[in-house]
């Protein structure tokens, strides 16, 4: 080996003079952590978070058709059955807007425009909170009204 490379790979080079101390440091990964990769809704996520959103309202009975109601409060009554709360709940979800439908069941005595408009804010800044989705329409279909003397719907059950 020559003198000269045998100096080169021991001597260090001064402070200062090295370009590659002089660089600012590259980021890697192309741009800041929380934008790298990608992020998926299901329409499942979306429903759970519309339908807890609209049964906080006031006015709103119960979620849902008579029919599905029926089969949800047999569902409830089995062991290990819990109720279900997307039951009246529809989403479409897309890449960053989602849309929903609702089937609701109103307390007899409410003004229906004022819970529906009550239902649609909730619903909207729930899921526009916790999803960061933008939601462009929440359709509200009223199925019933809940008048004060019915009894509620207690399928009989055959299992005692």
């Amino acid at each position: 080996m020559s003198e000269t490379s045998e100096q080169n790979r021991t001597q260090t080079p001064d402070v200062g003079t090295d370009p590659a101390q002089t660089r600012k440091p590259t980021r890697r990964g192309g741009g800041a952590p929380g934008s790298r990769g990608r992020t998926t809704i299901a329409d499942g996520v979306v429903e759970k978070i519309a339908g807890l959103a609209a049964r906080d309202v006031v006015g709103v009975h119960a979620m849902g058709s008579g029919l599905s109601r029926t089969f949800g409060a047999v569902r409830e009554r089995v062991p290990g059955g819990s109720k279900s709360v997307t039951r009246g709940v529809k989403a479409e979800v897309g890449e960053v807007q989602t849309a929903l439908d609702l089937e609701i069941v109103v307390d007899y005595g409410v003004a229906i425009s004022d819970v529906a408009r009550d239902v649609r804010e909730n619903v909207i800044a729930a899921v526009e909170r916790m999803t960061g989705l933008e939601v462009v329409e929440v359709n509200i279909a009223v199925s019933d009204v809940k008048l004060p003397e019915e009894e509620e719907e207690e399928p009989e059950t055959r299992i005692q």
